[in-house]
């Protein structure tokens, strides 16, 4: 049983196609293997968040006092308002002789 060499050559061609599918598809799950499961955090960005903490509680205290000079204001001006039907000093004294 005498094989053609076109035969041969395709058996050949064939086993170096699935060997070199079996190689790359190994090296492919090493690779996955060996990558970690739980990224780690750099120092550095334990750093920047760090920072980023406290920027927001300084934004956020500023906000705070903001907002109680927004309630002053208001009971202020509402305070005043009651107050508007009583005559000022100054007009008072423009209109005396």
């Amino acid at each position: 049983m005498a094989s053609a060499p076109q035969e041969i050559g395709a058996l050949l061609a064939v086993v170096f196609a699935g060997t070199s599918v079996l190689v790359l598809v190994k090296a492919w799950a090493k690779k996955i293997e060996n990558q970690p499961k739980v990224p780690t955090a750099r120092v550095e960005s334990a750093e920047r968040l760090e920072r980023m903490e406290r920027a927001i509680d300084s934004v956020a205290i500023e906000i705070e006092r903001i907002s109680e000079n927004q309630r002053f204001l208001t009971k202020l001006l509402s305070e005043r308002a009651d107050a508007g039907a009583l005559p000022r000093p100054d007009a008072s004294r423009r209109n005396s002789p």
